[in-house]
């Protein structure tokens, strides 16, 4: 069995689906959060004193390491950066 036939196999399992949209999502926005970061000249602790929260907050972020950011906490990074959020919902 190749890598695309195995890959089929496991997308056939709607479980798995679901997770690797998840982490997919988690990428996306880390990597959003580091280019806007990065674009302002800004450091992890730079932002986290705008946003008001701590830096390891921001750190699991741009690591995509959480369960939930509430879409509040999103809106406050995105001002901070001077950025927009961009939600995608599908069915």
């Amino acid at each position: 069995m190749n890598f695309r036939q195995h890959k089929e196999k496991l997308f056939k399992n709607p479980n798995v689906g679901t997770e690797s949209e998840k982490v997919s999502s988690k990428i996306l926005l880390a990597q959003g959060l580091i280019r806007a970061r990065l674009k302002k000249g800004l450091t992890q602790a730079d932002l986290a004193r705008w946003v008001g929260m701590p830096q390891p907050n921001i750190a699991r972020l741009e690591r995509g390491n959480y369960d939930r950011v509430s879409l509040p906490t999103l809106k406050k990074v995105a001002r901070a950066l001077g950025a927009e959020i961009d939600i995608k919902l599908s069915a």
